[in-house]
């Protein structure tokens, strides 16, 4: 019996879906610049809560500009099975970042109600605000909004024309005043499950449609500034310049060295930003601005790298008699999945014919957050050559009905009351 065959979930219910959502902020043919709380990303939030009011639930947006839906189970009581992901993209982002994520929660729920499954404990659906992090520099707001993890001065945060969050939450739709009042209920979450794409090349690699998750690396992201001095690029002798660029440049090629000591290891270090004043090009920068991110699975081996990478800082500045700041935007651990969903994945995997292998994840999802108020598991679903964050990010509409197929049979599992053994 071929696996197609075992599909329960509305494929072409779910991949309508899929293609109209794109549509919603679409550049070029495939491209989708869907920025967190912009009018792009309202108008996908309030097309997603349609089709969560069509599949049977209650929708509403909390404080945080989170789309929440919500299947009543029948003991109120009992502790939430929540799905989701997020429908924001990247400024020069993919369809399916995030986005299958939630519709494929969608098509859980609907499918149960369809088939006349009532659920044990509720269920929610939800579309976290700005998981990406690219408009404000920081990511996960909306779920650790909910979560009540939220730092200080965060509503104050602004982006490349001067916006604040704050302002932005307004302009969406919400209201900040609420957050005062808002308090999250421990243990009111069981459990939390994520559809998402691999954003990475190995379940290709391995000629795998899907894959289990292992674990998520934790992110560091610091925000660097160097100060030197201008001067003409003529008339300043190279032996007498404090070159900001220059300085920030050796420690950009340190960071690139810094993460490959270790041979095989899943370090990565990435410089994705940088800003230059006066931006002329015969002066001397003056002063440089750049982004650092510093992930990896092994926390202790993060944290000596950045270590090293401050020393290498610190040792460039005084070699070019310049001075720096540096600023802390993430800083979070690393975070494994739970072994018993882990094992209910595998076993309905099993019942569905195949074995998906298993992987950590390299970027942070809102699992990340999740996983510090409840179980949390995640299925990757193979994209074509690891792209993501790119127009021509692309997952086949097979691999993402597997993904959701599964992820609807470990759903029902765990809502119907019968999730295994938890341990």
């Amino acid at each position: 019996m071929s696996t197609s065959s075992l599909i329960q979930i509305d494929t072409s219910r779910l991949h309508q879906h899929i293609h109209e959502l794109s549509q919603i902020g679409k550049i070029g043919d495939t491209g989708v610049c869907r920025l967190a709380l912009s009018k792009e990303d309202r108008e996908g939030v309030e097309l997603v809560k349609q089709w969560m009011e069509e599949a049977g639930m209650e929708a509403h947006i909390d404080p945080f500009a989170n789309l929440i839906g919500k299947l009543r189970g029948r003991n109120p009581d009992a502790p939430v099975l929540m799905l989701g992901s997020h429908i924001d993209s990247q400024p020069y982002g993919g369809r399916f970042d995030g986005a299958i994520g939630v519709l494929g929660a969608i098509e859980v729920v609907q499918t149960l109600v369809e088939s006349g499954q009532a659920p044990e404990c509720d269920i929610e659906v939800v579309a976290f605000c700005d998981e990406e992090g690219c408009r404000f520099n920081k990511g996960l707001f909306g779920v650790r909004g909910m979560t009540g993890k939220l730092e200080e001065n965060e509503l104050e945060r602004t982006d490349k024309n001067g916006v604040t969050r704050r302002e932005a939450l307004i302009q969406f739709g919400c209201d900040p005043v609420n957050f005062e009042n808002y308090v999250f209920q421990e243990e009111r979450i069981g459990t939390f499950l994520e559809l998402h794409i691999e954003q990475g090349p190995v379940l290709e690699a391995l000629n795998e449609p899907i894959g289990i998750v292992t674990g998520i690396s934790g992110p560091l992201w610091l925000t660097v500034e160097m100060t030197g001095f201008a001067g003409h690029a003529g008339s300043v002798p190279m032996s007498m310049r404090h070159d900001a660029l220059l300085g920030s440049a050796k420690i950009i090629v340190a960071l690139n060295e810094l993460v490959q000591q270790v041979p095989n290891a899943p370090t990565v270090g990435t410089v994705g930003s940088l800003t230059v004043f006066p931006d002329s090009r015969n002066i001397i920068p003056e002063k440089v601005s750049f982004t650092i991110d510093l992930r990896d699975i092994n926390l202790s081996r993060r944290n000596a790298l950045e270590t090293e990478l401050l020393s290498v800082i610190e040792n460039v500045s005084r070699e070019h008699g310049l001075t720096y700041t540096i600023r802390e935007d993430t800083n979070s651990e690393p975070r494994y999945c739970a072994g018993w969903i882990m094992q209910s994945l595998r076993e309905e995997a099993g019942e569905l014919g195949i074995s998906p292998p298993e992987l950590m994840s390299g970027p942070f999802h809102d699992s990340l957050a999740m996983s510090h108020v409840c179980d949390y598991g995640m299925i990757f679903v193979r994209c074509l050559e690891g792209i993501s964050h790119n127009p021509k990010e692309y997952a086949s509409p097979d691999d993402i009905s597997l993904g959701t197929e599964l992820l609807y049979r470990t759903a029902r599992r765990i809502a119907l009351g019968n999730p295994g053994s938890q341990t």
